[in-house]
């Protein structure tokens, strides 16, 4: 079955047909728009990189379990949201899937309401994912304009704070205040569009991801 574009799709993966048909339409009568497939392989198939939405995704299956789908999604670098439904839970799974980011982990037979509460809390987080990195790209779309418009002191300063130097290291290296360095990360920040040195930091390292 091909993927869908829709952020709200949910990609159920399950090598039982039967529990495929029941949550196509559990989860249908929901609302939302639903896609399965019969193995692990098979939707690493169709898969593209930023596919959206959330996966619903049994623990045991021939071939490639639950498990080593997660794996091999993080391998890839794709971060879609999963819900792990298993016949066959123990803690240790859940412990190890809850770890590397699955949203929840249910044991069949699942409650009908719970299980459809955690595929929309995934697609709540999903939805919140892409907006961030939507916010994110806009911030390093024209970095070189924003750059540009930096005084050649607050380049020296800038510099120095992407090497890692403290706010005394800046003062005694350029011999200012340390109330005139604190001015000039205040202007860099606002001019770069940024709030914090965390967002400085990560500006320029998609920066250089892009370059």
């Amino acid at each position: 079955m091909k993927l869908h574009d829709n952020g709200n799709t949910v990609f159920v993966v399950d090598d039982d047909a039967a529990v495929c048909d029941a949550l196509g339409m559990l989860l249908r009568t929901a609302g939302m728009e639903v896609e399965t497939f019969r193995s692990a392989a098979s939707f690493l198939k169709e898969l593209r990189p930023g596919q959206t939405g959330c996966l619903v995704l049994d623990i045991r299956m021939p071939g490639m379990s639950g498990l080593d789908l997660q794996d091999e999604l993080h391998r890839r670098k794709i971060y879609i949201p999963i819900v792990f439904l298993t016949g066959h839970g123990d803690v240790p799974m859940a412990v190890r899937a809850l770890k590397k980011g699955a949203v929840d982990f249910i044991e069949k037979p699942h409650e009908a309401e719970r299980l459809v509460l955690a595929v929309l809390n995934a697609l709540r987080m999903d939805d919140e994912r892409r907006k961030q990195t939507n916010r994110h790209g806009d911030l390093s779309l024209d970095l070189a304009t924003r750059l540009a418009t930096l005084s050649e002191r607050e380049r020296e300063v800038l510099n120095r704070i992407l090497e890692g130097k403290q706010t005394r290291q800046i003062t005694d290296e350029l011999c200012i205040s340390v109330k005139t360095v604190e001015f000039h990360r205040a202007r860099i920040r606002e001019k770069l569009g940024v709030t914090t040195q965390a967002q400085l930091f990560s500006l320029f390292i998609a920066s250089e991801g892009d370059a």
